[in-house]
C-alpha cells in the first residue's frame, strides 16, 4: 500500500462525528447529516430546470460499462465519449451527488463528453439510486462506512481511463458528497492527475493531507450552503495558499447547497452557468494536449 494512499485512508478512518473539517474553536459535524439536513426539502426528480437540463447538441456514443471489480463485485459506470472519435482523448472522472448514479449525472456526463472528453460516471453505491432524502442518506452512509472500496474504486476508475481508454490526460468533478471525492481522488492520485472540480464538497484543511495535492483545483461553492460553511472554504484557501497549491475558489453568494444541478429543487439558474462556463475553461486549460 502506498504511503499516499494509507494517510488517506487513515485520515477517513476518523470517527464520522469528525470528518467535516472545522475550525479549532468549532464543534464538528457530523458531514452525512450535515448533508441531510441540506437535502431535507431538495429531490431529485422534481422537474428540470436551466440550460443544462438540455441535451447538448453534439454527436456522442454512451454506454453502461463496467470499470472496476470492488470487494468482489463488478462495478458499472456510465461512458460517454464523441461520436466517432479517434486517438487517445483527455478523460474526465465524474462522481455523482449524495443520490447516486442517476439520470441528471448522466446528463452531466454527456455534456462533458460534448466538450471533446472521454467522461466516465462512476457509481459509489454499487447500483443503487435515491428516490428521496432518506435514501440518500442510508447509501451515503454506507459508502462512508467503507472508505477504503471507494478509494480502490476511483483509483480503478482512473485506470480504465488510462489503460482502456488510452486517456492523454484525466481530471475529476464532483457535486456534493462527489465533490468530496473528487479533492480525495486529487490526494489519492497526486500527479497522475491532472485537474480536479470540486462542487460544494466537504473539504480538507489538514496541511499535512494538503500536501498531496498536486492536481490544479477549482473549488466552486454557495454563499447560503450551511452544510460547506464559508469558514470551511475559507480555511480550505487559507491552507492551500500557504502550501502555495494551485487552487481556485467561487463563491456565489445567496446560492445554497446543491445551487447547480438543474434536477434539484436548489437550483439557480444563473449562477449555475457561470460555474459551468468557469468548469469548462479550466477543464479545457488543463487537458489541452500541449498543457
Amino acid at each position: 500500500m502506498s504511503r499516499r494512499l494509507l494517510t488517506l485512508l487513515v485520515a477517513f478512518a476518523l470517527p464520522l462525528a469528525a470528518l467535516a473539517c472545522t475550525g479549532p474553536e468549532e464543534k464538528p459535524d457530523n458531514y452525512v447529516d450535515d448533508m441531510a439536513r441540506e437535502h431535507k426539502d431538495d429531490s431529485p426528480i422534481k422537474g428540470v430546470n436551466g440550460t443544462l437540463a438540455d441535451e447538448p447538441t453534439a454527436e456522442l456514443d454512451t454506454q453502461e460499462i463496467v470499470y472496476a471489480n470492488v470487494a468482489g463485485q463488478d462495478i458499472k459506470g456510465y461512458l460517454a465519449r464523441p461520436k466517432g472519435a479517434t486517438g487517445p482523448l483527455p478523460a474526465v472522472i465524474v462522481i455523482h451527488e449524495w443520490w447516486g448514479l442517476n439520470d441528471n449525472v448522466r446528463l452531466m456526463t454527456r455534456h462533458l463528453a460534448a466538450e471533446g472528453y472521454t467522461a466516465l460516471a462512476i457509481d459509489l453505491y454499487n447500483g443503487q439510486a435515491a428516490a428521496d432524502p432518506d435514501q440518500a442518506k442510508a447509501l451515503m452512509q454506507k459508502a462512508m462506512e467503507n472508505l477504503g472500496d471507494g478509494v480502490d474504486n476511483v483509483q480503478q476508475a482512473h485506470g480504465f481511463l488510462k489503460d482502456k481508454q488510452a486517456a492523454s490526460k484525466t481530471a475529476v468533478v464532483g457535486w456534493c458528497f462527489g465533490g468530496a471525492w473528487s479533492l480525495r481522488t486529487a490526494l489519492v492520485l497526486g500527479p497522475d492527475l491532472d485537474a480536479a472540480v470540486v462542487y460544494y464538497g466537504q473539504l480538507v484543511t489538514d496541511k499535512n493531507e494538503l500536501n498531496g495535492l498536486e492536481a490544479p483545483l477549482l473549488g466552486i461553492f454557495g454563499g447560503a450552503d450551511k452544510g460547506i460553511p464559508a469558514e470551511q472554504v475559507s480555511a480550505f484557501g487559507a491552507a492551500t495558499a500557504e502550501l502555495d497549491k494551485d487552487v481556485t475558489i467561487k463563491v456565489f453568494d445567496g446560492a445554497e447547497h446543491a445551487f447547480a444541478n438543474p434536477s434539484g429543487t436548489h437550483y439557480k439558474a444563473a449562477e449555475a452557468e457561470e460555474a459551468w462556463a468557469m468548469t469548462r475553461a479550466f477543464l479545457a486549460k488543463h487537458l489541452a494536449a500541449t498543457q
